[in-house]
């Protein structure tokens, strides 16, 4: 129990920013006398509803980086790997739900720069995934790529995160006994049992490929790959929800299973912490989010441009309550 507790006083203290940072009012919006005087700061009025950020609740970056080894230092300044899957995993306490919020990896948003000796050069839009390839392929890069997303969120409080190379699929999913998947298109000609509309038990490589694979040939490739790994996810914590119920060690042996392919702020007294409140939450498709958005073509990439009005509502039904 006292680990469990050290665990938890860590997550919650080790966030840099106490809250998103929204527009409080927005013009079309307009403060009632009574909610002048009651106003606090940090509350946000949308539609006619008041709003307050959850603090209760816990969120985790958790990234998928082109890797396909065990986690060392890179060699260069900007060789530490894309994050080709980006995802927020959300825990509310008050409702005890999981949510997830999958961030497409063409995101253009603001990108930190550096040159190969790890010194800042400058601030870009381009695809959000590169930011990790702007460190060491360790701690470095995950402190960037997670200053992004925060960023992007206006300043998301992240209270820990998960690098893992996508070499570790295999294992993540075969520890917990691996994961059913309707195939949702003809991948046939890349692995002749993915079929469309075929039901598959994954495990081992194929959930690797499953997960991983994606036509970069094809527009809208990165879009397909994200509707895959929605469905693999969502199959994923039901079956880990249920091993972790019925065996609470299961968290710890996976940690300790995918260690070397993986880089992580989260310690083992905080996994002790989380692994019951995930056998306990409840989970459903309903509760997986997609930043909405639209992809277009550019100069030479994929570009996904966030829609600004639906991603501020995504965020205040996923991270605020309303003030009653």
């Amino acid at each position: 129990m006292a680990v469990r507790e050290i665990g938890k006083h860590r997550l919650y203290h080790r966030p840099v920013t106490l809250q998103p940072v929204l527009q409080s009012v927005r013009e079309e919006e307009i403060l009632t006398e009574e909610e002048h005087e009651k106003w606090q700061e940090g509350w946000v009025k949308y539609q006619d509803a008041v709003y307050a950020y959850n603090e209760e609740i816990l969120t985790f970056l958790i990234m998928g980086i082109d890797k396909l080894e065990d986690v060392k230092e890179a060699e260069g300044g900007t060789d530490g790997g894309q994050a080709d899957a980006l995802f927020l995993v959300v825990l509310n306490p008050k409702d005890k739900s999981i949510r997830v919020v999958a961030i497409n990896r063409n995101t253009m948003t603001d990108v930190d720069i550096y040159d190969n000796n790890g010194e800042y050069e400058s601030t870009v839009k381009a695809q959000i995934a590169i930011q990790h390839g702007f460190g060491d392929g360790m701690e470095r890069s995950c402190e960037y790529q997670e200053k992004a997303v925060g960023n992007l969120f206006y300043q998301l409080p992240i209270h820990g995160y998960a690098a893992v190379n996508m070499s570790a699929i295999s294992t993540i999913n075969d520890v917990v006994g691996g994961v059913d998947v309707t195939i949702p298109e003809d991948l046939a000609g890349f692995n002749e049992e993915f079929v469309e509309g075929r039901t598959l038990h994954l495990m081992g490589e194929n959930a690797f490929w499953y997960v991983k694979y994606r036509d970069t040939d094809t527009f809208g490739s990165a879009d397909m790959r994200l509707d895959r790994q929605k469905q693999y996810l969502t199959g994923f914590i039901d079956v880990a929800k249920q091993a972790v119920h019925k065996e609470p060690s299961v968290a710890i042996d996976l940690y300790q299973a995918v260690k070397p392919q993986m880089i992580t702020d989260v310690s083992l007294d905080e996994v002790a912490y989380l692994a019951p409140i995930l056998a306990e939450y409840s989970y459903d498709a309903e509760g997986f989010y997609t930043l909405p958005g639209e992809t277009v073509m550019g100069e030479q990439y994929e570009e996904f441009y966030p829609d600004e009005d639906a991603m501020f509502e995504m965020i205040l039904d996923v991270f605020y309550e309303k003030v009653q």
